[in-house]
């Protein structure tokens, strides 16, 4: 039975939500049918708005349980460095070496290098 407790306050805490809101569109209309002018909405409402957002909020913190450490080390503590480092996104095999040095001359081996020069040339 203990159980079905953080249940029920987030019900209520929805519930008593949904009414501040229509709460709050009902005094605007009435506001707008008196014609007089909004200057801001009543206190209770407010109020009540705000405590059924707590409510909902100590609800579902109940609900969802004990929450875990985010730890991000577990998973890098067996890595080296070198492994940690290593991105292989950021490796550029068509760079502007060719353009910026002189003496430059590309590997002559029949790697994606020379399949990227036949496309250049």
């Amino acid at each position: 039975m203990a159980v079905m407790w953080p249940n029920l306050i987030f019900l209520a805490g929805i519930i008593s939500l949904f009414h501040a809101g229509y709460s709050a569109a009902q005094h605007r209309t009435y506001m707008r049918v008196t014609e007089q002018e909004f200057i801001s909405l009543p206190s209770d409402i407010g109020v009540q708005g705000l405590l059924s957002l707590l409510l909902a909020m100590y609800g579902i913190l109940h609900i969802a349980g004990d929450f875990k450490e985010i730890r991000a080390n577990v998973q890098l503590q067996h890595k080296s460095w070198e492994t940690v480092g290593n991105r292989p996104t950021f490796y550029t095999f068509a760079h502007r070496g060719r353009a910026l040095s002189p003496n430059y001359s590309p590997p002559k081996s029949k790697t994606s290098l020379d399949s990227v020069e036949n496309i250049q040339s």
